[in-house]
């Protein structure tokens, strides 16, 4: 498997043909296969990437980052410098200049009215927005003029490029969504399900878990992109049959998320129809602890809420115990081969900011052992610890996938070492990643004990990262379970110190903080149980071109520049 580290600062490469993007539509249809099924077109409403992924086919923020994490004008007509008086001298000020003549796909104009809408979506208290930390600090968003947007902030802001730019933060239609703020948010099918954008793409059918059809959008700013006339975007599914249909039978143009074993992609690589890419930005496959009860025996509406701490992982002993059993090595070498990792970081990258934290890179059974006895939790006979006459055992949930049910399996032989029984639950990707606040499966709800994924952050700023761990970012009913703290870990040090990064500006003051801040949820809380820092690999066909996979921003950030390479 060919792997390509994508470097901050690098010069970001594009492999385009300018010949073959000569007309719009071209060069007919291109298949996409998302195993993981979007369930909705709206970025604001799920933190799931792949509802991030389908939405950035038709909606734009203002700007993108390269995979080398350089930050590129998308909406906007350039990068608010302090040199072009886009960032104020005091830095509280950001101002950006919209490009002239963008329109949105229904043929009217795109205007600063409808960046402050999004803004205004977004902050809504009652909203829910599950990018909620990307407008933290922001005080105001004005439209000075129809062509011109300034952001005010709350303190001085080194790094001001958060709400408004990458994949996860797009603007959206104000005319279209403008009776679907704030509690209404989710209600809006159509809009949530078909939004206007100003991408390359618009939708024309959208069947939640399954298909996505787009077209070419006929008010797209380049008259000669996108080159593809149609894209299909296929959901369910897993990851073994995603890269199947594109490595061996050449169903599909591009499988997202090729998470297998090495040797199972080289085997694929093997039939000579396409290969696959990864590229290293700040994915991290993590387990995430629960530190309140879900408990089937509480009311709806109070299980996985602060209202009930939880009974067994309230314990930091404990969480420590499960994080030291697990031999990360061994997990890295069956799950990724060069595209994986070890580390105890929440925050793997970029370099200035990864803690030098290496505690749990080797596998001690006996020191987790040793901090469950000092706990209290003595054996039983059947050799299960318990305490008080309550089992530790544990619900331990992750999405259907091959990679992560062996990750499970020997996590679940390895606590079992130390004397903690793990049920083991997996949940159809869909359904776990998706954003419908009825289901009881969605990793916000987090209805189990501990649970596994990965995510990531854009560009080279982890300050919204780490920002959306704060006491009021927890899901639960008030936020139609949207919050983006899905472990509820709230403590009030955390939160001033997070207070405290939006008024720094200097940059090595800034990545001090931001170790201090990653070490309190790993190595001294264990909220968050870092496994392997992961590369992004999907696969694509050798005859699709201008693919250039990107870490640091929505995967098929450059989707517009793609083509059908000619034989």
């Amino acid at each position: 498997m060919k792997i390509r580290t994508a470097l901050m600062g690098a010069a970001a490469s594009l492999a385009l043909a300018p010949a073959a993007m000569a007309e719009r539509g071209s060069d007919g249809q291109v298949n996409i296969i998302m195993w993981q099924a979007p369930s909705t077109m709206n970025a604001y409403l799920s933190g799931g990437t792949k509802e991030i992924i389908a939405a950035s086919m038709t909606l734009e923020p203002l700007a993108s980052f390269t995979p080398a994490g350089e930050l590129v004008p998308r909406l906007a007509a350039e990068i608010p410098t302090l040199e072009n008086g886009g960032i104020s001298e005091d830095l509280t000020t950001l101002t950006w200049k919209l490009r002239e003549g963008i329109k949105w796909s229904d043929g009217s104009d795109f205007t600063a009215d409808d960046v402050v809408f999004t803004a205004q979506y977004c902050m809504h208290p009652e909203g829910g927005c599950a990018q909620l930390s990307k407008f933290e600090g922001i005080a105001s968003v004005e439209a000075v003029d129809p062509l011109t947007v300034r952001v005010t902030f709350t303190a001085p802001r080194p790094d001001p490029f958060s709400a408004f730019v990458a994949g996860q933060s797009p603007i959206i239609q104000k005319a279209q969504f403008e009776n679907c703020i704030g509690a209404a948010a989710p209600t809006c099918t159509d809009q949530n399900f078909r939004p206007i954008g100003t991408g390359p793409f618009r939708v024309t059918d959208f069947r939640t878990n399954d298909v996505i059809s787009f077209e070419a959008n006929p008010e797209y700013r380049d008259p000669a992109k996108p080159a593809f006339a149609t894209l299909v975007m296929k959901g369910g599914g897993d990851a073994a049959s995603a890269a199947r249909s594109v490595l061996e039978s050449g169903e599909f143009d591009y499988a997202w998320n090729t998470m297998l074993a090495p040797d199972v992609l080289a085997s694929m690589e093997g039939a000579g129809r396409g290969k696959v890419d990864a590229a290293f930005g700040s994915l991290l496959e993590r387990l995430e602890v629960n530190l309140t009860d879900p408990s089937s025996s509480l009311p709806e509406g109070e299980r996985s809420t602060r209202a009930h701490p939880h009974p067994i992982l309230s314990d930091a002993r404990v969480r420590e115990a499960l994080s030291k059993a697990i031999d990360r090595e061994m997990l890295v070498e069956i799950g990724y081969g060069p595209a994986g990792q070890v580390t105890c970081n929440l925050v793997p990258a970029p370099e200035a900011w990864a803690s030098d934290n290496t505690g749990c890179a080797t596998q001690d059974i006996e020191g987790a052992r040793a901090l469950l006895d000092e706990a209290g939790w003595t054996v039983g006979g059947d050799g299960i610890r318990e305490k008080d006459g309550v089992k530790l055992r544990l619900l331990f949930q992750t999405s259907v996938n091959a990679v992560r049910q062996d990750f499970q399996a020997l996590i679940k032989q390895w606590w079992s070492e130390i004397g903690v029984d793990a049920e083991l639950k997996v949940v159809d990707a869909s359904v776990f990643f998706g954003s419908d606040p009825g289901s009881p499966d969605t990793f916000q709800k987090f209805y189990a004990d501990v649970q596994m994924y990965a995510n990531n952050f854009e560009g080279g700023n982890p300050e919204p990262y780490l920002a959306k761990y704060t006491c009021d970012q927890a899901p639960g009913p008030a936020n139609q379970w949207q919050g983006e703290n899905i472990n509820r870990f709230c403590d009030p040090a955390y939160d001033e110190m997070v207070a405290r990064m939006t008024q720094i500006t200097d940059a090595t003051e800034r990545a001090t903080l931001g170790r201090q801040m990653n070490d309190m949820l790993t190595k001294d809380s264990f909220t968050v149980i870092p496994l392997v820092y992961r590369g992004t690999a999907s696969a694509y066909l050798n005859s699709l071109g201008g693919v250039e996979l990107n870490a640091w921003d929505t995967e098929l950030w450059n989707v517009a520049d793609w083509y059908r390479i000619k034989e």
